[in-house]
């Protein structure tokens, strides 16, 4: 059992049969019709040479294959991790050298340690501390970048820098060195990508084309844009006319490479692969849960991380650089019948074909094609309107989304990423830091106690009832306290305060002094306090310490139980109905 979870090609190569081999290869033939122009597109938007693209197409998928506990999810390079990746290594290599390269294989080893090392210390969990804003915010201004990035290649001009401004101030300076032709290329190449995403597959299947080929067809449109884009220049002489083509690429099975052991190097590229493992694990998590659920099967989060480890390890040792679970390919072949990860296998299969005897047919492949292809890809990631939606429904969770777009278009993608996060974590202390309590009261011919600013409910004047709605620990303590003091000042009656605890799930080890403090503090005054509705866990805890030898109070079952105790005749009334408690009252009871 223990070896089918480290290797759950053993689960499900078990039942492996003809049927579903057809649908994985045909699965297989629709993602590496996807996949070849995008990894060379990728590789160019790492700032490497096309061919490392595929080469980082090939191993991962087969080591996903072997670890990866998702059926359908389809590992390889995605454009976030490549920005990512061009950020990290442009900072401790110039790029087009061979330098370069090693550094950028160097990351993927890295971010293979990292993603094992947190497989190992079962950090799966991480995924839960980036929130969805946070990611929407990351995602979006990155795909915003990434295609501001390309802009260079669809003009055919020179242009640097890795924030929003810088590029914007690049392409300014650089307008007058436009090539036409270039743009031209560029321009068509997007409109037509544009139009075969969206319109392609339905107009086909009004046709009267199947659905299945019909899906086909659209996702060769890539191809298509450059078989066609590569014709052209072939034909006319492009190339000689300021048309940047991808040039020679090397043909043959990926090369056998190692990381570079430089304890310098490691260190500069060490929280850059932290922060990609982290990004490209969630994203890849994210969407192999949402597919997994749609066929009622399971992911674990730690064997995604077992994995990815392992791509990223075989992508550097076979000439690749930092991969992740992408979701367009994911989908699409998800879409396309994928049963198990041996799609993916094939998927490697047919980009290994194209490595070892079609790469001289990319030679003239025009550079704004690729472009092309990344801004389609990116831009359809964009999704601003989500700024809207969170602003109307929470504030603190707008802020830590608009933090993370500002930071990323204007300082850079891990600048962006770590303000977001540390911005979602301070205000999630912020926000717990002041819980919601709420003085309550019986409603009327019920055992139930609802907040008095929300319901008709009845107090009794000796007795104040508190819920606390969050749990209790070192950021709120003193809030606790200060709280709990203010309402029993302006109650002089009072002989009992009775806590609520049905939503504290923790009480640490300064809220548990806080507590102390406050029993101690209303004894003074002539006032017990008292606990009702503590759960179990919680319960366990407190026995554990000192708590109970001094707490003179007591801990109730339910709060309905802590009343009739505290209370009777108030409970008695209040529970057998409003015409009873007015007849009591009455009767001066």
């Amino acid at each position: 059992m223990r070896l089918a979870r480290l290797f759950p090609v053993l689960e499900w190569g078990r039942g492996y049969g003809a049927a579903t081999f057809s649908s994985d290869l045909l699965a297989a033939v629709i993602v590496t019709i996807m996949l070849i122009p995008q990894s060379l597109a990728y590789a160019m938007l790492a700032g490497l040479p096309p061919h490392v693209g595929l080469y980082a197409s090939v191993a991962p998928l087969v080591v996903y294959a072997l670890f990866g506990s998702s059926r359908t999810l389809a590992v390889g390079p995605v454009a976030v991790v490549s920005l990512m990746t061009a950020a990290a290594v442009g900072q401790v290599a110039t790029p087009g050298t061979p330098e370069y390269v090693a550094a950028a294989i160097t990351l993927a080893f890295l971010s293979g340690l990292v993603l094992v090392a947190m497989a190992a210390a079962r950090l799966g969990f991480i995924a839960n501390f980036l929130s969805h804003p946070v990611i929407s915010g990351f995602i979006s201004a990155s795909g915003l970048l990434i295609a501001v990035s390309q802009l260079k290649h669809i003009l055919g001009i020179p242009a640097a820098g890795h924030t929003l401004p810088e590029m914007v101030e690049q392409l300014a300076l650089h307008a007058d060195r436009v090539n036409w032709i270039t743009v031209a290329i560029g321009v068509s190449a997007t409109v037509f990508l544009f139009a075969v995403r969206s319109r392609l597959k339905p107009a086909l299947i009004k046709l009267g084309v199947n659905r299945r080929l019909a899906d086909v067809i659209a996702k060769a449109g890539p191809v298509a844009a450059v078989v066609v884009s590569t014709l052209a220049v072939s034909q006319w002489g492009l190339a000689e006319q300021g048309v940047r083509i991808v040039g020679a690429i090397p043909q043959g099975l990926p090369p056998v490479t190692l990381p570079q052991f430089d304890p310098a190097l490691w260190v500069e590229l060490l929280p850059a692969a932290i922060l990609i493992s982290v990004v490209g694990f969630v994203e890849s998590v994210s969407v192999a849960q949402t597919l997994a659920a749609k066929r009622r099967q399971r992911i674990d989060a730690d064997q995604e991380l077992v994995g990815l480890g392992g791509a990223n390890i075989a992508a550097a040792l076979t000439g690749g650089y930092p991969v992740t679970g992408g979701f367009a390919r994911s989908v699409v072949n998800f879409d396309a019948g994928a049963e198990t990860p041996f799609a993916g296998v094939m998927t490697a299969a047919g980009i290994l074909v194209t490595a070892v005897f079609l790469t001289p047919l990319f030679h003239n492949l025009p550079q704004a094609v690729l472009a092309a292809t990344i801004i389609v890809a990116v831009l359809s990631l964009v999704d601003l309107k989500s700024l809207r939606r969170t602003w109307t429904y929470s504030k603190s969770d707008f802020t830590a989304q608009a933090a993370t777009i500002l930071m990323v278009l204007g300082v850079g993608v891990e600048a962006g990423i770590v303000t977001g996060v540390a911005l979602s974590l301070l205000l999630f202390l912020w926000r717990t830091s002041r819980p919601h309590m709420a003085v309550v009261g019986q409603v009327p011919g019920t055992e139930h106690f609802r907040n008095i600013e929300r319901h008709a409910v009845i107090q009794s004047p000796t007795v104040l009832s508190v819920r606390v709605d969050e749990s209790l620990y070192f950021a709120n303590a003193r809030y606790l306290e200060d709280r709990i003091y203010d309402l029993v000042a302006s109650r002089p009656e009072l002989k009992h305060v009775v806590l609520m605890c049905p939503a504290v799930n923790l009480i640490d080890a300064s809220a548990l002094e806080s507590l102390e403090a406050i029993a101690a503090r209303l004894k003074s005054a002539g006032v017990t306090l008292h606990l009702s509705e503590v759960k179990g866990p919680v319960m366990d805890r407190l026995r554990r310490s000192d708590f109970f030898e001094h707490f003179e109070g007591q801990v109730f079952l339910s709060h309905h139980q802590a009343m009739e105790a505290l209370d009777p005749v108030m409970t008695r009334h209040a529970s057998a109905g409003p015409v009873a408690l007015v007849k009591a009252m009455k009767a001066g009871e």
